[in-house]
């Protein structure tokens, strides 16, 4: 007999999207509720939560679909975006995901269900995946060891600049490449600011002038294109006894002297030219590596191999972030992720192609745009940049909207640079078919490419050149065929345990399946190969999509707004305590930097404490879990005028919905203080709580254990910010 859910989708032809991926039959339900005395859900719930903290009013959310209709209503949104041909740049570039990692990885629920890999013994595949994801960038970038990958390229920078900052033990001033990427140098200088650091602009090579500067940023190659040189960049940064920092594109590293040969401290970047989609903006893997002397220094976790008391070598995290929740106040991250699954896509992207694949499509790349300049030039155009990789920046006194406007009239988006203007970035999906028609856009009439080809030249010069090989190592040489990659793939997930196995009862992370339905939008062209930059004009389904979730978790919580700016729970909870660091700063009261954190909650809060400027202040909890409502106003009585913030993890790390939450709230704020909600359990309160109405005056949500995220490993994720 068919359930009344099943009955009355049938009829309606929906798929029963509930029951097919809540998970227990009602059987199976039944039991549980019997094992604890229970009749039904309904009494289950109010037992487990405290009636004060109830919301009274029932959610005003549209009513739930079937699969069809979600995906229908998908599609339309994805046609809404219209892709161009987007030649922007800025760190973004459109590529090609190789269909047998497409099928294999990106669309496998063998790597997008599996759980972080804290337990060594049953992530054996991923942790190899990552390991070669570390091996490749410490190749490319000439450094001693690198991680399994962090959140993106503007906060790994930010990352970069705090590990200096501690290494070097001098100093308060961080100067930042005048051609770096703008959004970088923001989150850069966002970063900063709380610890006292004062961020100003530098021209690589120029003597630094001023006393206290720590550490310098390079941009490798620059926004404008421009390749800088690097050891005048580092001879620079070692007179003044500053660190150097290098933000490196890793396809440009095929072709240019690796950063590491010339001194550099740290090497961040983005590999999302590496297989992964442009999804408007991310999640994309991001990367770091340092000397060996930083090791212990570097944010994220680092793959190491070990040797068992049996001889036989095995893969385990050498370094992980939960080492950050035992330091606390005194930790150096607080991100407690990775973007695995994008790190595995890029790192089995470097294993598809290897050294010599890779190379050549950094040198096609090169081509065409070393034959795109020469057309420009002999079109008499000035090309600003003399040095570069897959970027020009030229001039067009007056012309750069007329152009433009042209440019995407024949389906190109160019980078507008001012009035006077215009940059354009190559890639792997670039032919001679589009430099024609940029061309066109220009004025030309029926130049062709392969005239001008043969007339152009490298402009990359040998001592800015990589000499010598890289990735040498055997996983980066034997898997050409499709057959050897899918079988290679296929014994890597072989050695792991997700999902598609078995259930992994280690978090809420892991407590639901992400639904293939939800997951199969994202490798649509209309979702995936939209540039973050290209016109709003543009981008009227994504902006349709993420406004609708905005408002719809503003509903769930109980709050005003919502930013869905953050990529990682720990990133939500660092902008929502800037947030409120802000409100005071507003208010005149500069002094409020004490942060309250009872001893249950999530390791993170401690550490974004500390990377927001606050000291951080332990309040008692009780065997329950629950926060020692006299402990905490003995605390607010003892940094009275100091209070910033109480953050409050809910329900409890120990899975208790605390009776006394409104009561920690209302003392916190006749404290003068904020409330900040932890919401990283957000699936146990939808429908039934509502934060803001409790007393929360922020909030983060980790959507992946929520929505249809893919915790994929430890990311990607997205933790947005809510007040």
């Amino acid at each position: 007999m068919l359930s009344p859910a099943h009955q009355a989708s049938t009829a309606t032809g929906a798929s029963p999207f509930v029951a097919r991926h809540i998970g227990p039959s009602e059987a199976e339900r039944e039991e549980m509720l019997q094992a604890l005395g229970m009749a039904t859900l309904d009494e289950l719930m109010q037992a487990a939560i405290p009636p004060a903290i109830r919301t009274s009013r029932p959610l005003d959310l549209p009513p739930g679909v079937g699969e069809q209709q979600a995906q229908a209503e998908l599609a339309d949104l994805a046609a809404s975006n219209r892709v161009l041909t987007s030649l922007v740049g800025l760190g973004f570039h459109a590529s090609y995901t190789p269909a047998v990692i497409r099928r294999d990885v990106l669309e496998n629920p063998s790597w997008y269900t599996a759980y972080t890999p804290y337990q060594a013994e049953i992530s054996q595949g991923r942790l190899e995946a990552l390991l070669n994801f570390q091996t490749m960038v410490s190749e490319l970038t000439g450094m001693d060891l690198a991680n399994a990958s962090l959140l993106d390229e503007g906060s790994a920078a930010a990352e970069a600049m705090l590990l200096c900052h501690r290494v070097a033990k001098r100093g308060d001033r961080f100067l930042v490449d005048a051609d770096c990427h703008p959004h970088v140098a923001d989150v850069v200088r966002t970063r900063a600011a709380p610890l006292g650091i004062e961020v100003g602009a530098w021209v690589p090579g120029e003597e630094i002038d001023g006393e206290g500067v720590f550490g310098v940023l390079v941009q490798y190659p620059g926004s404008s294109g421009e390749i800088p040189d690097m050891v005048a960049a580092a001879d620079a940064a070692a007179a003044a006894g500053a660190k150097l920092v290098v933000s490196a594109d890793p396809l440009a590293l095929t072709l240019l002297r690796p950063p590491g040969e010339v001194g550099a401290d740290v090497v961040v970047g983005t590999t999302q030219r590496f297989g992964v989609p442009l999804w408007f903006g991310g999640p994309h893997a991001a990367y770091m590596a340092v000397k060996e002397e930083y090791a212990r220094q570097l944010p994220g976790r680092l793959v190491g191999v070990s040797v068992d008391a049996e001889g036989r070598p095995a893969l385990r995290l050498a370094l992980q972030t939960r080492e950050q929740h035992i330091r606390r106040q005194r930790a150096t991250s607080n991100i407690c992720t990775a973007q695995v699954l994008l790190a595995v896509v890029a790192g089995c992207y470097g294993v598809w192609h290897g050294p010599d694949g890779l190379s050549a499509i950094a040198g096609r790349v090169h081509r065409l745009t070393a034959t795109l300049a020469t057309g420009l030039a002999k079109l008499g155009y000035s090309v600003r940049t003399k040095s570069f990789f897959d970027t020009i920046t030229v001039e067009v006194p007056g012309r750069a909207d007329e152009i433009a406007d042209a440019a995407a009239a024949a389906g190109i988006n160019l980078r507008q640079a001012g009035a006077d203007r215009l940059g354009l970035s190559l890639d792997e999906t670039t032919t001679a078919e589009v430099v024609e028609r940029v061309w066109g856009a220009f004025g030309a009439d029926g130049m062709s490419f392969s005239d001008v080809s043969s007339t152009a030249s490298d402009t990359i010069g040998d001592e800015m050149a990589r000499k010598g090989q890289f990735m040498g190592q055997e996983v980066f040489h034997r898997h050409r065929s499709e057959t050897a990659m899918m079988r290679y793939l296929r014994s890597l997930a072989e050695k792991d345990f997700a999902l598609d196995r078995g259930m992994i009862p280690l978090g809420s992370c892991t407590m639901k399946l992400n639904a293939a339905a939800e997951l199969a939008p994202i490798t649509w062209p209309g979702f995936a190969e939209l540039h973050p930059f290209a016109p709003l004009d543009q981008a009227q389904g994504y902006l349709k999509l993420i406004g609708q979730l905005e408002q719809w978790l503003a509903e769930i919580s109980g709050f005003e707004a919502v930013s869905m700016q953050p990529n990682a729970g720990s990133q939500g909870e660092l902008a929502g305590l800037l947030a409120i660091r802000g409100y005071h700063l507003g208010r005149g009261e500069p002094d409020r930097d004490v942060c309250l954190i009872p001893s249950s909650a999530h390791g993170t809060n401690a550490a974004s404490a500390a990377l927001a400027g606050l000291s951080v202040e332990v309040v008692a909890c009780d065997a329950s879990g629950s926060v020692d409502l006299d402990d905490l106003n003995a605390k607010l009585r003892r940094h009275a005028g100091r209070v910033a913030a109480l953050m409050v993890t809910y329900p409890s790390t120990h899975g208790v919905y605390e009776a006394n939450v409104a009561d920690l709230c209302r003392a916190v704020h006749e404290a003068g203080g904020q409330v900040y909600f932890d919401g990283a359990n957000l699936n146990a309160l939808v429908g039934f709580v509502r934060p803001g109405e409790i007393g929360a005056d922020v909030a983060h949500f980790n959507l992946h254990k929520t929505f249809c995220i893919p915790h994929g490993g430890g990311g990607p994720g997205a933790g947005p910010a809510s007040g």
